[in-house]
């Protein structure tokens, strides 16, 4: 086979390999370490005191009715800031609702903001529970919010709310919330103090729930949404179907929580008195379109008159590596681009800096490309010249065809032969492509994952480089596209700058391997429709560069 055929059928190899890769691929394999039990704590890890927590000091006379009696009435807290909007129920002391403030739901003018707690999650998120249910009810109980007010604003500095709750028995829990103007990070401390007769004696479970339904399913294929979790230093996204196999994990737990594909929300623990994460454990169920992630972590025992304090950090935002890396955290690890995400990183770090110093991502996507392409040279060169080389040898191989179509071994001989004798390596062009093939895949999973291109436009009709272009939207339905319907005009051209690079190329001898080459950009067309802008911006800036560099090379060997 001519060097120029090879050179194609790699590219169609390569889109194959791209969409295997998706569909069996997609998510990291998980350890293989068997569930054990959650390890206690040892004292000087759980009595951790928040300067943000007051003096609680345990009254006599004021304990409030048993929890059973409080489910009548309660209040929503709605707190804004700078960055968020965010309302916490007494019920539950849960996080009913949470929109974004500099992120929309959709790129349309009149679009809501984002909101993180969709209206699947009735009890909401960021509620918590004892997992021995040494307190019954409690993750359904009405607290008493320390505020007057039903809304509060912090756009300076910070400011700290308690829910306060009461038990018959003497038992007084506070779920301490502390927000700051300027971050998405919500520190929140949970208190115990015992004022029974008995001693308190079970594990602390922090739930991050998450809908997961069927067309959720469909788009983690691609970018992974669901409950994720980073033990023992290691990232971990866990795929629902897999969780009947297996729900626990147990260990060193930097954060758990629920992924979509560019937000997140999770559960910190503060580090310990010795600056060390904290052994915990993680279980989680799915069942009903639910995911729920349970964060538990073993309760020091305390006894009457004794107080616990257990201290957390709450995350709900982007999955922006520029807000994640400014934080002095783990939750960094929480931008992972799959198995190439050693190189996709620095490629997504490239091209924020481009975008610093040219405010345009389509226009950084252009020059990431042309800056990959430009490394790569080289072996591009090599590829080209190979071709070249084998476009000589070319009639002489057709003629040995000819000679032996009825004796396959006898024209394999002389094939082989032949190249021996013009000292041409078939491979040689091949192989250049081969070492590029992690770029691409790299490249592939940054540009679809990245938040930083969502609802970010281009020129013209490219308002949004994370979805498909589309030049006009139709009220009716195309095949194989999926929705907005209308003409995917950056997509055809692409699927004309491959036809073009076909056209480079000389026509292949087997003529059934001709019309599959014919049909190749059809193919990669229909392959990229549904794919983001930027996704097909990168691949036709790509193609003409390519084409440029092929075309040099053949002008200067002719």
């Amino acid at each position: 086979m001519d060097e120029q055929k090879r050179l194609l059928l790699a590219v169609v190899l390569s889109v194959v390999v791209l969409v295997g890769y998706q569909t069996f691929f997609v998510t990291p394999p998980v350890p293989n370490n068997q569930p054990q039990q959650v390890q206690n704590q040892n004292a000087d890890q759980v009595q951790e005191k928040s300067q943000n927590v007051s003096e609680y000091k345990t009254m006599t006379g004021i304990v409030p009715e048993t929890v059973a009696a409080q489910k009548k009435n309660y209040r929503t807290i709605s707190i804004s800031t700078p960055l968020y909007n965010i309302a916490i129920s007494e019920q539950g002391a849960a996080v009913k609702s949470f929109e974004l403030k500099n992120y929309n739901k959709t790129n349309k003018k009149d679009s809501p903001l984002k909101q993180l707690v969709p209206e699947q999650l009735t009890s909401g998120t960021l509620f918590f529970d004892l997992e021995g249910q040494s307190i019954p009810g409690l993750k359904d109980a009405v607290y008493t919010a320390k505020i007057d007010t039903n809304k509060t604003s912090v756009f300076e500095g910070e400011k700290t709310i308690e829910f306060i709750l009461g038990t018959s028995n003497g038992i007084v829990v506070k779920k301490v919330f502390t927000f700051k103007a300027d971050s998405y990070m919500i520190d929140c401390d949970i208190v115990f103090q015992n004022g029974s007769g008995m001693s308190l004696n079970d594990s602390l479970v922090i739930s991050t729930p998450g809908f997961f339904d069927e067309e959720t399913k469909k788009r983690s294929r691609f970018a992974f949404e669901g409950p994720v979790v980073f033990v023992n230093e290691e990232y971990m996204d866990i795929d629902p179907d897999d969780i009947e196999e297996k729900n626990t994990y147990t260990g060193k737990i930097g954060w758990s929580g629920y992924s979509e594909r560019y937000f997140m929300t999770a559960v910190m623990p503060r580090l310990n008195t010795n600056g060390d994460t904290i052994d915990a454990g993680v279980k989680l169920f799915y069942a009903d379109d639910m995911v729920i992630n349970n964060y538990i972590r073993k309760m020091d025992r305390l006894d009457p008159g004794q107080q616990g304090v257990y201290s957390f950090t709450f995350y709900m935002g982007p999955k922006s590596q520029k807000i994640l890396g400014s934080y002095d955290n783990s939750l960094k690890n929480a931008i992972n681009l799959g198995f190439f995400n050693i190189i996709a990183k620095p490629l997504l770090i490239t091209m924020n800096m481009i975008y610093s110093v040219i405010p345009n991502y389509g226009v950084a996507i252009i020059l990431l490309t042309i800056l990959i392409k430009l490394i790569f040279w080289p072996l591009g060169t090599k590829s080209y010249k190979s071709m070249n080389e084998m476009k000589k040898v070319q009639p002489l191989m057709m003629e040995i065809r000819e000679k032996h179509k009825n004796d396959k071994q006898k024209m394999n001989q002389e094939i082989m032969g032949l190249y021996k004798t013009y000292k041409v390596n078939p491979a040689s062009g091949c192989l250049p492509l081969l070492v590029q093939m992690p770029i691409f895949f790299a490249l592939y999973r940054m540009l679809y994952q990245a938040i930083e291109l969502r609802h970010a436009p281009f020129i013209g009709w490219i308002s949004d480089l994370s979805a498909p272009d589309r030049l006009f939207e139709f009220n009716f339905a195309i095949p194989m596209m999926q929705e907005p319907y209308g003409i995917p005009m950056l997509t055809l051209l692409m699927g004309a700058s491959f036809l073009l690079q076909q056209k480079m190329t000389p026509t292949a001898g087997d003529p059934m391997q001709a019309k599959m080459m014919m049909l190749m950009p059809i193919f990669m067309t229909v392959i990229f429709i549904n794919f983001p802008a930027g996704l097909v911006l990168y691949m036709f800036v790509n193609n003409i560069i390519s084409m440029g560099q092929q075309y040099y090379i053949q002008k200067k060997l002719s």
